[in-house]
């Protein structure tokens, strides 16, 4: 029994000194005396699209519904996003909007025409949530709203219109028919998109057609003092520079912020972009290369844009992203629902790490899609509702938002299989407004974990508390069955000694931490 003994304490020591080798060893500095832009809150918004089961089904079930609900919104998604503390909402599309007439969404519910939703599945549109219903909602959830107007089939007229039924206090007769159809005054309108991927959906138009549409459209967004929404004009399809060139040589002074859509196709096909769910280790390697070219998309459109805005008054708006998968077998194709695992909720990390980094310029964001669409915050199956991995990410990063940038430099070898490349481990921290320094530390090996150690410049921080967000397997996900096998856990594997923070950083995971 004695050599049995020993023969175990042996293989044990031995296993863990393989762990021990196989860990990724991480350095880095972090200079909390050296505070950079603000993180604008909007950096975590949330994009709302009449398409599939987003809005109806996702959002509003009506007043009649057997699925509890406050005034028709489904109670489960109210309170998961007051909880996220969502700062801003971008409404109706999306290609949808380029389609979308206000005056069909507006009046009572049973009078309003019903047309088809051309852009998503050609299914019927009942408008059954216009104006009206997502300006209401945005107030039961508190966050800022984001209109999106009519540039492909719309007039300037009609968009004119629409800004004054939103926000005008007169008895005009516009703003009188928002009092007849039940409220008195007017709302509170953020932010106005003039279009949305005119050079696709929304018009194929050229850029220099579309900057001459611009200018002319968004002249006639005129709304009161006081009310007066950020004028977005619709910018690049990612790597589309030249599109950034023209619209801002042409209209840099007609525009409040320029929008950029980018989603990460795991294939870089369209056609066949792959599983949410089933892939092996080199469809999650080349997730993370396609997740981490925001970084050099964000770089370079600053830069066209600094050639034109040196004092960065125009705000890079990156108000479509997320990753795209192929639909779930058995749904239907036009409707893009997808699963999200934790390879999603790595790649949401990522992503508002590098945005944290260019907070001077990326100044509002909205992840695709907030509820049953693309890479969702909420998923629905009638009465039953679960919340995804990407939502524990943002839930994690609530600190985030208001906060302070931080410097945070790391030296990290690279996590490599087959021919994707990517950093093992990304950084980002930020003084909050609570005053603690915060740290969002992201390993995109699946495999090993990795220690981390910082040394912390300009910080008297004593110790590091916070949580992980973490599953057994790349593809762990969230379902109706199992609601919370992937949510966030206290992490215990942090430390600070002296000037000297060390974290371990379990493979596949998001660890966000508050030193004070």
């Amino acid at each position: 029994m004695l050599k049995h003994a020993l023969m175990g304490g042996v293989a044990a020591a031995l296993l863990m000194a393989s762990g021990a080798l196989a860990q990724t060893k991480v350095s880095g500095t972090l200079r909390a005396d050296q505070p950079g832009a603000v993180i604008q809150p909007e950096v975590y918004g949330q994009f709302a699209e009449h398409l599939g089961r987003g809005i109806y089904e996702g959002v509003w079930v009506g007043e009649d519904s057997k699925i509890p609900n406050v005034k028709g919104y489904r109670k489960d998604v109210v309170d998961a996003l007051k909880a996220l503390k969502v700062p801003v909402v971008r409404w109706p599309g999306g290609c949808f909007a380029d389609d979308y007439h206000w005056r069909e969404g507006i009046g009572p519910r049973d009078k309003r025409p019903v047309k088809v939703n051309v852009m998503w599945g050609g299914v019927e549109e009942p408008n059954t949530f216009g104006t009206h219903e997502f300006m209401d909602f945005a107030e039961l959830i508190g966050t800022k709203t984001y209109v999106a107007g009519n540039v492909g089939t719309g007039t300037p007229q009609e968009m004119s219109e629409w800004v004054e039924y939103l926000t005008s206090p007169t008895n005009s007769s516009i703003a009188n028919m928002r009092r007849a159809n039940g409220r008195d005054k007017p709302w509170k309108v953020d932010y106005f998109g003039v279009g949305n991927e005119n050079w696709g959906c929304g018009g194929q138009m050229t850029a220099e057609h579309y900057t001459n549409l611009y200018r002319n459209f968004a002249e006639f967004v005129r709304a009161p003092r006081g009310n007066r929404p950020v004028k977005v004009a619709a910018g690049p399809n990612a790597e589309d520079y030249n599109w950034t060139e023209v619209l801002m040589k042409g209209a840099a002074k007609n525009m409040n912020a320029l929008s950029l859509h980018y989603y990460v196709i795991p294939t870089g096909n369209w056609t066949k972009k792959g599983s949410a769910t089933v892939f092996d280790e080199q469809g999650w390697g080349d997730t993370m290369v396609q997740a981490l070219k925001m970084e050099e998309l964000v770089t370079r459109h600053s830069a066209v844009m600094d050639k034109y805005d040196p004092e960065k008054k125009v705000g890079l708006y990156v108000d479509e992203w997320g990753v795209w998968y192929d639909v779930e077998p058995g749904t239907e194709p036009g409707f893009l629902y997808q699963q999200n695992t934790m390879r999603d909720a790595v790649v949401a990390a990522a992503t508002l790490n590098i945005f944290h980094k260019h907070a001077d310029r990326v100044r509002l964001a909205a992840i695709a899609q907030m509820v049953n669409v693309l890479q969702a915050m909420i998923l629905t199956d009638k009465e039953k509702m679960v919340l995804t991995p990407t939502y524990w990410v943002f839930d994690l990063y609530k600190p985030f938002q208001g906060a302070t940038f931080l410097p945070v430099e790391i030296d990290t070898p690279q996590y490599v299989v087959g021919k994707s490349s990517v950093p093992a481990v990304t950084a980002s921290a930020a003084k909050g407004v609570d005053g603690a320094v915060h740290v969002a530390l992201v390993n995109l090996d699946p495999n090993k974990p990795a220690t981390v150690t910082v040394k912390l410049t300009g910080s008297t921080a004593k110790t590091a508390k916070g949580r992980v967000l973490t599953g057994p397997e790349m593809a762990s996900r969230n379902t109706f069955d199992k609601p919370d096998a992937v949510k966030p856990a206290d992490f215990k594997g942090a430390t600070i000694k002296g000037d000297t923070l060390t974290a371990t950083l379990p493979a596949k995971s998001v660890v966000v931490l508050d030193l004070n």
